[in-house]
């Protein structure tokens, strides 16, 4: 079975991978509790075997942990059959959560996700979210030193925007971008695509099938985990990174926490008791929405951001999801007429964009990636690209693909070199 996933030429610095590749993520994190290590590495093998050797993760996924994983499953020889991906520039120090871009921080992420990988070189290495009080040369210039060090092959940026990918590529060429790019996500094809495209920049596109719906539509959340990032509408910042609580609003759990006092804000500080996190832990906590608070955990006291409202992805609101089943319906219903699944058409859509992009679906069960292998062999004409295209017109799909809050391509704007002052 081995070898039966066409290589494709990712950027123009000799990078190859195969043509499409596995994202990790939902091993460790954000999709549910962590999956046992045996099962994941058991796919991790079985993906290299059929030929799917670009494997991407990121520090921030458990956080920690999924890097660990990787490096579990990379050992006995099986480090040199793959192109390794992973990112930095969320950083979880001192209890709050920030994005980096300093040179300092790019080094000693460096260092310990190589540590983690138990590697000595990271294949590719993207800026994950791009840090917007450093000018993006400045981080690109610790980056190519990383290089020229040998601790990274290749440069890669995730979630910027044209203007921003075109001020990294001046200093040290860029070999991928990563950006989400689906059937319902194509806000990237006006500048990004084609400013990629004119650097000869690879494009790696994640979450190829909208998180899961282009594989089951609004039934989405049917069977998903409480703490599954999809579902959740409560998170918990705290000093090891995001908690995740759940659906369940807090509120008639809540009692006043008195003595203590919150800044004008319009809020009150309160206390609840809570079972929190991937972990479970039981503690107490203190909370404002979104206000600096302190905070009670594990018989210690830390700085964290508190408990707050966050539904990360609008498109997964039930009321949206409703709305949008027609997509799904529709795609399916073209499906059954090519003999393939509705996940199927939607990943062979994101491979009929060009060999220059390599979409990056994540799975834990071989049943699924056997099938989104399947995708390569879907072959659409130009006819059927605009039938796919036309069920998700902008107007058509209802919800954002993350609320305000979180960064994207769209905030990704760096200050210009001549502001820089270092520290």
């Amino acid at each position: 079975m081995g070898g039966r996933v066409e290589r494709i030429k990712l950027g123009s610095q000799g990078l190859e991978v195969s043509a499409q590749g596995l994202g990790c993520m939902g091993m460790s994190a954000f999709y549910g509790p962590p999956k046992p290590d045996e099962d994941m590495i058991s796919l991790i093998h079985h993906a290299i075997h059929t030929g799917v050797t670009l494997l991407d993760t990121s520090d921030i996924y458990g956080p920690f942990t999924n890097e660990i994983l990787l490096g579990k499953a990379l050992k006995g020889g099986v480090r040199e059959k793959v192109e390794l991906a992973t990112k930095f520039g969320n950083s979880f120090a001192d209890g709050k959560r920030e994005i980096r871009g300093d040179p300092g921080y790019v080094r000693a992420a460096c260092e310990a996700s190589l540590k983690r990988l138990n590697i000595d070189c990271i294949d590719l290495y993207y800026q994950h979210r791009v840090d917007t009080r450093v000018p993006i040369e400045v981080t690109i210039g610790e980056l190519k030193k990383l290089v020229e060090e040998g601790k990274v092959k290749y440069i890669g940026l995730s979630e910027a925007s044209a203007s921003t990918i075109r001020r990294a590529h001046a200093i040290h060429p860029i070999t991928a971008v990563q950006l989400e790019w689906s059937l319902w996500s194509r806000d990237v094809e006006e500048e990004i695509i084609p400013t990629c495209r004119e650097l000869g920049i690879g494009i790696v596109a994640y979450s190829p099938l909208g998180r899961g719906f282009f594989s089951s539509g609004s039934k989405v959340l049917e069977n998903l985990t409480d703490d599954d990032f999809r579902k959740l509408r409560y998170v918990f910042y705290g000093d090891e990174g995001i908690e995740l609580i759940g659906d369940e609003s807090p509120g008639p759990r809540l009692r006043s926490s008195k003595g203590l006092k919150l800044p004008s804000m319009g809020s009150t500080i309160m206390g609840c008791p809570s079972r929190i996190g991937i972990a479970c832990r039981f503690c107490w906590f203190l909370f404002s929405d979104g206000c600096f608070v302190m905070v009670v955990a594990s018989g210690r006291l830390i700085l964290g951001w508190g408990l707050r409202w966050w539904q990360f992805l609008p498109r997964f609101q039930p009321e949206n999801l409703e709305h949008n089943k027609t997509i799904f319906e529709r795609v399916n219903e073209m499906a059954a007429r090519k003999g393939c699944t509705p996940s199927q058409l939607a990943l062979a859509w994101v491979h009929h964009q060009g060999k220059d992009v390599c979409p990056i679906p994540g799975t834990t069960k071989i049943e699924n990636f056997n099938q989104n292998i399947g995708a390569l062999s879907v072959k659409l004409t130009p006819e059927e690209m605009v039938e796919l295209e036309s069920f998700v017109a902008e107007d058509v799909v209802k919800g954002d693909r993350y609320t305000k809050d979180v960064a994207t391509w769209k905030d990704s704007e760096t200050p210009p070199l001549s502001s820089w002052k270092a520290t």
